[in-house]
């Protein structure tokens, strides 16, 4: 299946770029890299992602983007509390800490993300903080201005924390690819579903959701 690179806008339409760094209310060196412990520190009420200690800025999601959103939660919310799973679903603003080599101290976790949907089945990832631990499942939908790092560096990301099931969807096109992570810990080339039909969730048994659900404004 057909692994979608980029999400075309018309003209450059709400094409907005965001720089890797920007400096708002607190100063920060673009030579540091930065670690959770000074994430925590951060009190301007900016909302931003640390990868590999670098600091992107996230600025709100088009309205579009918040409806896809709610759209795509509100079912797999109603399917766990129906099943009665342990797991939990969450959405933007919720951090994801993902160390690696196994290093849960909060100065040397260097990436915490803020998916626009994740669950979580195992209970003994989540704290009071959030999710230390890949999530099961992670919903990103693609904006202009984080369109390019969800298909890149979360998606390698994602791949090497064991996200079973990675979602990217994109709002203009009507479309989503869904990515499993393979035994071999990578993700396979992606299926696309595009338009209608029904989009199956794998982690969950005996789930699908409708397109054209997720897409309804």
């Amino acid at each position: 299946m057909q692994k979608y690179k980029e999400e075309k806008t018309e003209a450059g339409k709400d094409m907005v770029e965001e720089p890797l760094i920007r400096f708002p209310a607190i100063d920060l060196d673009p030579c540091k890299r930065y670690a959770y412990a000074d994430y925590l520190n951060w009190t301007d009420n900016v909302r931003r992602e640390l990868i590999d200690g670098i600091v992107y800025v996230m600025s709100a999601p088009r309205r579009i983007h918040a409806g896809i959103t709610s759209n795509t939660l509100f079912p797999l919310i109603g399917f766990v509390k129906r099943r009665k799973e342990k797991c939990k679903v969450y959405h933007a603003p919720f951090d994801v800490r993902l160390p690696l080599d196994g290093a849960t101290d909060d100065d040397r976790i260097y990436t915490v993300v803020q998916p626009d949907i994740c669950v979580i089945c195992d209970p003994a990832k989540l704290d009071d903080k959030g999710c230390l631990g890949a999530p099961d499942l992670v919903v990103e939908v693609w904006s202009p201005s984080a369109g390019k790092r969800d298909l890149n560096e979360k998606f390698n990301l994602y791949e090497a924390a064991g996200v079973k099931e990675y979602w990217v969807v994109y709002p203009d096109s009507k479309a989503l690819n869904v990515f499993l992570l393979q035994p071999d810990g990578k993700y396979d080339p992606g299926t696309v579903y595009e338009k209608c039909g029904k989009v199956p969730v794998h982690i969950f048994k005996g789930l699908e959701i409708d397109l054209e659900e997720i897409f309804s404004d």
